[in-house]
């Protein structure tokens, strides 16, 4: 009588089938480059990036044995981690397609040993090399981190095959069940248009606000585009009135949307692009969305009243 081991017939290994099981796992978006002392520089977009150790700082990330890339990294001595924001999937795809020069037209800094860095990016870490280990197709390379850039932005995912997003979960955004109610609207607040209005704006950002901050822009890049959407130019003194920020804050955001082809500067007048008029869309729907999920339960006649009352607010 045979076993039960003998008698499983055994399945040919489906590596595609595993790649697609494989992309179940999100993970972030990095573009890890190199250079060595001579100048020559490589990237390559990859989203193995981990980390391994806090003392010491250790992170680790594959590359693929095949890859044209390998000889540069072997020789740097550095490399650097840019793990990329929501709004830079270009710059995903320029490193992860065949070129012959993936850094012709993109703009970059030199990083710890010459690796290149990019703006605007989620974080970067500027990685000595540590150790190099052989990982079946690919090389496993281990850097330590030597510096490191926080920026806070929200990053870019790839789950699936597809580039995503992150959202907080409903979960998060919720009352846990069983919570106590509120103190909020007892006594003397209940009456206090101030303290109303205040609580209503909390209440109102905290499921749109994470929504706009994950198209990869800053609060104040966003609403640029949205104060500059449809209008032939605004000279940066308006700007400064529409939106109500900082002068410093503007030229900042002005140069950050200039960079990422969002805003162009046409006789001193900051207007949008093309790709801007694409992103300030999505920004609009993104507000109309929260606008009728927050404002569906009111008529037509309750919100043009409110509206009104804002209006004269603001006015005033």
């Amino acid at each position: 009588m045979s076993s039960a081991s003998e008698t499983v017939e055994q399945v040919p290994f489906d590596a595609r089938a595993f790649r697609r099981a494989l992309g179940n796992f999100a993970t972030g978006v990095t573009v890890v480059t190199a250079a060595t002392a001579c100048g020559r520089k490589v990237g390559v977009t990859a989203n193995s990036f981990n980390s391994v150790s806090l003392d010491p700082p250790l992170v680790l990330w594959s590359l693929d044995k095949r890859s044209t890339s390998h000889e540069v990294f072997e020789s740097a001595s550095h490399f650097a981690v840019n793990i990329l924001a929501a709004d830079q999937i270009d710059l995903s795809n320029n490193f992860a397609r065949p070129k012959e020069d993936r850094f012709a037209e993109i703009e970059f800094e030199a990083g710890e040993g010459g690796a290149p860095v990019f703006a605007d990016c989620s974080a970067r870490f500027h990685c000595e090399k540590y150790q190099q280990l052989d990982g079946g197709d690919h090389w496993i390379m281990i850097g330590k981190v030597v510096a490191f850039d926080d920026f806070g932005r929200s990053p870019l995912l790839y789950h699936q095959g597809a580039y995503s997003m992150v959202l907080p979960h409903t979960r998060m955004t919720k009352r846990d069940e069983g919570q106590p109610p509120s103190s909020h609207f007892q006594g003397r607040l209940s009456h206090n248009v101030y303290y109303l209005m205040t609580q209503a704006l909390r209440a109102y950002q905290a499921g749109y606000q994470p929504r706009q901050l994950s198209t990869g822009l800053r609060t104040s890049e966003a609403r640029m585009l949205m104060v500059l959407e449809n209008d032939a130019g605004l000279p940066v003194a308006d700007l400064l009135r529409e939106v109500a920020m900082p002068a410093r804050e503007i030229d900042e955001a002005v140069a950050n949307l200039k960079r990422k082809g969002l805003v162009c500067d046409e006789n001193g007048r900051v207007r949008l692009t093309v790709k801007g008029i694409d992103e300030t869309e999505a920004l609009w729907t993104i507000a109309r969305e929260q606008q009728d999920k927050v404002f569906g339960q009111f008529s037509d006649e309750q919100m043009e009243t409110f509206k009104t009352v804002l209006k004269a607010v603001i006015a005033s």
